[in-house]
């Protein structure tokens, strides 16, 4: 046993978890990357699901060529399913623990769809506990599906304001590439990535090719692409320091993507 292992585990029987020091000792243990060569890629639910065969198949032909040279992790979103029901169950005053668990299970919707579409190329969707055989399907089939809403159900930590989730899918897939230690975490949407202000209201409206969460958070850019607390997530994160946004509705943005090139918008931790 090191030192440094000797004094870390002498620190977790004496002190509370929250200790400083505890803490700082814990920090310099080392980092195990569990799926380091596999990327995550999160299909937006209202983005791209939610429009259907159009937007959705050209996207399924892409992901079955990359499968050949990378490892995917595919998280589906929730979308304008989940928007109903949180409008119905916050008029009805449930907490965001329950509208978390119905999200879930419109992303959870969205995961079989997309799994049954990429099933006759050997692609599966899984479930929560099917999360542990990911390992097994990347050595075999180089992919599978997952839904994207974490898994908080009544654990949700309630927002600041309101009672819709602070934490949807987009956290729940950069969760899982952060986690497992990913090499890189793609969102696939419906814009060419992050801008000045919502394009789809402000005509006026620039494209951000890169930008910090630091800055981000500076020129109040709550009204994003991405759900904005998920940037708290990155900024935290110990592996995922960056994210990339691309336009999944143009065919091939997803391949540059995943080649390296700067597509969209990339968002650093700082």
């Amino acid at each position: 046993m090191s030192d440094t292992t000797a004094e870390l585990e002498a620190l977790l029987t004496q002190r509370s978890l929250t200790d400083p020091q505890l803490l700082a000792e814990a920090e310099k243990a080392a980092d195990f990357r569990v799926l380091p060569d596999a990327t995550v890629i999160k299909i937006g639910g209202q983005s791209v699901i939610d429009r259907g065969r159009a937007a959705v198949y050209p996207l399924v032909d892409e992901i079955v060529a990359v499968r050949n040279t990378h490892k995917l992790l595919i998280g589906t979103g929730a979308g304008t399913r989940a928007r109903h029901l949180y409008s119905i169950a916050a008029r009805l005053g449930l907490p965001a623990g329950v509208l978390s668990q119905l999200g879930a299970s419109v992303a959870d919707q969205n995961a079989v769809m997309l799994g049954t579409l990429l099933a006759k190329h050997g692609i599966s969707a899984v479930d929560r506990a099917g999360l542990s055989a990911v390992p097994l399907y990347l050595a075999e089939v180089n992919a599978v599906v997952f839904s994207g809403m974490p898994p908080y159900s009544m654990w949700m930590r309630p927002a600041a304001e309101g009672v819709i989730p602070p934490y949807r899918t987009d956290a729940g897939c950069f969760l899982v590439a952060e986690q497992f230690g990913c090499k890189a975490m793609i969102f696939v949407k419906d814009e060419n990535g992050l801008y000045t202000a919502n394009p789809k209201t402000a005509k006026d409206a620039t494209l951000i090719p890169r930008i910090s969460v630091d800055e981000m958070l500076a020129r109040g850019l709550e009204d994003s692409i991405l759900e904005f607390p998920m940037l708290g997530l990155l900024k935290a994160a110990r592996h995922v320091r960056e994210v990339q946004v691309v336009n999944g509705l143009v065919p091939g943005n997803l391949t540059r993507a995943l080649a390296g090139e700067h597509v969209g918008t990339i968002i650093t931790a700082r």
